[in-house]
């Protein structure tokens, strides 16, 4: 039986929940590195701290885009699940799959993300074992 009940789409609301918590603090914390690194790039310039706030840049937009889809996933569910109580229940399966696959997206913009975010503490890293030598 393939059926689409009022449940299923509300299973996923603890873990979009969660999964918007956890972009939100992402961002936060980069905002408050591009306002430390711009103040440092104010009182001393240097090409690496504007290389790292143009880093930073990217994830900013791409974490905007993984909030954007994820709450589009949320409201699509709630759509969903509104569709379902109407017993438009083809319509609901449809809405649903969508909130599925912007999900699925945002979430692939997270790993991108972290790729990101890894290389540049990757290349701080081997900045400061560069220093040690």
């Amino acid at each position: 039986m393939n059926e689409l009940t009022l449940t299923t789409p509300a299973l996923l609301f603890p873990a979009i929940s969660l999964l918007l918590l956890a972009y939100t603090n992402r961002f936060l914390a980069i905002a408050a590195l591009i306002r430390q690194l711009h103040g440092q790039y104010n009182d001393h310039p240097d090409s690496r701290i504007k290389g790292q706030i143009e880093n930073l840049r990217k994830r900013v937009i791409l974490t905007r885009n993984m909030q954007s889809l994820g709450i589009l996933s949320l409201f699509l569910c709630v759509l969903c699940m509104f569709l379902l109580f109407a017993d438009e229940y083809e319509l609901g399966k449809w809405v649903f799959g969508v909130s599925l696959l912007l999900l699925l997206a945002s979430l692939g913009l997270s790993v991108r993300e972290i790729q990101i975010s890894i290389n540049a503490l990757s290349l701080q890293l081997s900045d400061m074992e560069g220093n040690k030598q």
